[in-house]
């Protein structure tokens, strides 16, 4: 059965919720979605023609159908009827986001595909040179880059490449990850919104590794993950992740298992704090401990049943959960014997010393 159980707080202390690990529990926590990109941002696809943006350079060349029209040479030797091209210096398109084209004045190129370009071109031309075509090429792409950061080899910015790109495309484009998987962390800033998810997470799942779009940030994090264990245990330590993931009876054995002096198999517990969508899955939640975003909870574990290695086994251990272990009532009342004892044994020899004196 699964426990939720609420402690009235006292001064200084917080509510906490009591669940027990078992079948149920596991289940409940099993439904809980890891952290996705493809969730938070979606499916992207990047647009087969990438817009020209503000700050890239475009090159223009014009051609005419013959001789003697805008483009042509000046050279009057040159009897050649064939047609006459004109090749435009690089610009970089202004702040405006326009550039200027002969005889075309100021064309808006910003926002607009080379295909678009070229057909305004020719539309602004029409009437002035014979038979007009031209060809937009972008000579330096500014606009249509992703910015990478953090843990990796080279940090710049990366340009897209018409097919699209998906975020190890251009991780990879920067020289890769400089951290250990299990460490690295991968975040994406999208306009105002920030997503986080594991690398490993993108190489076990490629649905994971989305698209990018132009002007997002990607900062490659080194983030080493640790639990914390206390009490009666072979070793109370901060103890580093040394995979992805790490189960309950993992941590114990990383732990040096439970102390068989001291320990209380009915007392293991993993402490956390949990979101409230989470919790109100739990049955007999009160309603006095749902008012906060962020919940404390205490998931039990009785080391006695049998089935305990089972469910430690299904039990995900998360980057700073706190494992605790409680001491045997025995233990307790063996202190209290050897603080009895410490205490007594100078008076007893005294008693001794005395008798040997007489």
């Amino acid at each position: 059965m699964v426990q939720s159980v609420y402690s009235p707080p006292g001064e200084g202390e917080e509510p906490f919720a009591w669940v027990e690990i078992n079948a149920r529990s596991l289940d409940i926590l099993a439904r809980r979605a890891p952290p996705t990109l493809r969730g938070f941002f979606g499916d992207y696809r990047p647009s087969a023609s990438p817009v020209i943006g503000v700050g890239d350079a475009v090159q223009v060349t014009v051609w005419e159908a013959a001789a003697g029209g805008l483009f042509s040479s000046s050279d009057a030797n040159n009897l050649n009827p064939g047609s006459r091209s004109s090749l435009i210096p690089v610009q970089t398109v202004g702040r405006d986001g326009s550039i200027t084209v002969p005889y075309a004045g100021r064309v808006q190129v910003a926002g607009r595909t080379q295909q678009q370009v070229e057909a305004a071109i020719i539309e602004r031309l029409r009437g002035k040179a014979i038979e007009p075509q031209a060809l937009v090429n972008v000579a330096s792409n500014v606009s249509n880059t992703v910015t990478v950061t953090g843990e990796v080899a080279n940090g710049a910015r990366v340009p897209l490449t018409l097919r699209g790109d998906r975020i190890l495309d251009v991780i990879a484009g920067a020289g890769g990850y400089r951290s250990p998987v299990h460490e690295t962390f991968i975040s994406i800033t999208r306009g105002n919104r920030t997503a986080r998810a594991p690398l490993q997470a993108l190489l076990t799942n490629p649905s994971e590794n989305i698209f990018v779009r132009a002007g997002d940030i990607l900062t490659v994090e080194s983030r080493p993950q640790t639990f914390t264990v206390a009490g009666a245990t072979g070793a109370n330590a901060v103890i580093p992740f040394d995979a992805r993931g790490i189960t309950l009876e993992e941590a114990i054995g990383k732990s040096g298992g439970l102390n068989d002096m001291r320990a209380d198999p009915n007392g293991l517990f993993v402490l956390r704090y949990e979101p409230t969508s989470l919790v109100r899955e739990f049955p007999n939640v009160s309603p006095s401990l749902v008012q906060y975003q962020q919940i404390p909870v205490a998931y039990h574990l009785n080391m006695k049943d049998p089935s305990a290695l089972f469910a430690a086994r299904r039990f995900a251990i998360r980057d700073k959960d706190i494992i605790y272990v409680s001491n045997a009532p025995l233990a307790e009342i063996g202190k209290v014997v050897q603080l009895v004892q410490m205490v007594a044994q100078p008076a007893v020899q005294g008693f001794a010393v005395s008798r040997i004196g007489h």
